[in-house]
């Protein structure tokens, strides 16, 4: 997965915003009134401080993108309807690059400022509070990638055959403007129109395909629909001349996997095994939280992970059993139950990587006691990585924001989960997991809230103290 480092601080918000045209209205009034003040420019986590904003709750996103592979022009509009939770005379949204041509609040032409990745937006008249109100931005031009501090790749990639938005932790504004915080979840309706013969797949479920235009120039909409709640780092937009099954598991539940012409065959493995993945892991973790299941194989050489795109994960290339089995089991730990900041990333790596280790031993391979050996002794491939990097760097609880996918988060976040598991016992351990998943059902999540969750439920020791806070190996207590 894609690591980020923090955004830079922003200068405070200007007394006079920039006036501008937009949307052919011309400049309006500031709108002032009594204790009306702009919404802060971050949400305030402790990794990426400047990511996110602050003043209101995004509750649906609808994105209407046309999109071009040859050039990589992406034309825009974003509809965003948020409740105020603060008088706001002002607002900010992430989006980096592109070009913003206008904006309006409630129909009304507002003003706008650009600078660096912050959007600022000054509606005609203030936001009383608790008022639902919607936030229209046209925008156009050629979104791109995010590098970040570990090298990797996220945003919008383009791929031989046409692009992938990815958005962990930072990427997704660079394609769409909104409030990009894990904490802010929201429901998406998002239509995708491309040249015939391409295939447009993002979140949710299909609702609607549409050809228009004339025959040589014909293009294709594809309107997608997410009614579960969804962080904007697993929003996802994928283009390409996919080849698309559709199935459904013994319960019901739609497939819809859409892979590169070339991954036909590892496509249908994955088709054949997601029914058997969810129904082991719902036996594990509770139902399956989403409407739909699914997932996008590419081939995708400027991308070296995986993300748990929801509901559908994104593999950039043919992906592994484990790989599909530490995907799905984020649609639980990571997409249904979303950190509450970034620094709370071990409590979707450590499920997924957990998840991986118990599939292993259910197709008899080793027990997950010995993969924690294993872990321990370094002797897993997985404990330590080729620059010297080990399961032991860091706490899993306290990473840094270009150590937010290291190994501890990883590993050392499964080994915590195993010492819990070995201290209350296998039946009082997947009782409290099912019952974790079921009550914080597509909400946010913190560590101290699982760690309070787990001592309300059974004596858990000093497993906490020692496995998630504890600095450096700690000694093994079989």
């Amino acid at each position: 997965m894609a690591t980020g480092r923090p955004l830079p601080r922003r200068a405070a918000l200007p007394a006079a915003l920039l006036l501008l045209a937009v949307l052919g209205g011309s400049g309006c009034g500031t709108g002032g009134g009594g204790g009306a003040r702009p919404g802060a420019a971050g949400a305030h986590d402790p990794l990426f401080p400047r990511l996110g904003n602050g003043g209101y709750d995004v509750a649906h996103y609808g994105l209407t993108l046309d999109y071009e592979p040859e050039g990589n022009r992406l034309g825009a509009t974003a509809v965003i309807t948020a409740r105020a939770t603060q008088h706001l005379s002002a607002f900010n949204l992430d989006l980096k690059g592109l070009t913003v041509r206008g904006v309006r609040v409630d129909g009304e032409p507002a003003r706008f400022e650009r600078k660096g990745t912050e959007l600022t937006v000054e509606p005609a008249e203030p936001v009383a509070k608790h008022r639902t109100f919607k936030t229209t931005v046209v925008y156009d031009g050629r979104p791109q990638p995010v590098k970040d501090a570990d090298g990797s790749t996220e945003g919008w990639v383009e791929t031989d055959h046409g692009a992938v938005g990815l958005g962990q932790p930072t990427g997704s504004m660079a394609w769409f403007p909104g409030n990009h915080h894990p904490s802010d979840k929201a429901a998406y309706d998002i239509a995708i129109t491309v040249p015939k013969g391409f295939t447009a797949v993002a979140n949710g479920e299909l609702k609607d395909t549409r050809d228009k235009g004339p025959e040589d120039d014909r293009r294709t909409t594809f309107s997608w629909h997410s009614g579960e709640p969804v962080a904007s780092h697993v929003a996802s937009v994928a283009v390409g001349e996919f080849r698309v099954t559709t199935s459904r598991t013994r319960g019901g539940l739609p497939v819809y996997v859409a892979a590169h012409p070339k991954e036909s065959e590892a496509a249908a493995k994955v088709a054949a095994l997601i029914p058997e993945v969810l129904e082991w892991q719902s036996g594990l973790f509770g139902p399956y939280p989403f409407s739909s299941t699914g997932a996008v194989v590419d081939r995708n050489p400027y991308v070296g992970y995986e993300l748990e795109t929801q509901p559908k994960p994104y593999f950039h290339g043919a992906p592994t059993d484990k790989l599909v089995v530490h995907e799905l089991t984020h649609q639980w730990f990571g997409n249904s139950l979303t950190p509450a900041t970034w620094r709370d990333m071990w409590l979707s790596e450590g499920f997924a990587q957990y998840s991986e280790w118990m599939w292993e031993e259910k197709r008899g391979g080793r027990s997950v006691r010995q993969i924690f050996d294993d872990y321990y002794d370094g002797k897993d491939p997985e404990s330590r990585g080729e620059d010297g990097e080990s399961i032991w760097d860091f706490p899993p609880a306290d990473p840094r924001a270009d150590t937010v996918s290291d190994l501890p988060v990883y590993g050392r976040g499964a080994m915590v989960l195993h010492k819990l598991r070995e201290k209350v016992g296998d039946r009082a351990f997947f009782a409290l997991v099912r019952d974790w998943a079921q009550r914080y059902r597509h909400q946010n999540v913190s560590t101290q809230r699982f760690v309070e969750f787990c001592k309300d439920a059974a004596d858990v020791g000093d497993v906490f103290d020692v496995w998630l806070y504890g600095k450096g190996k700690p000694a093994v207590r079989r």
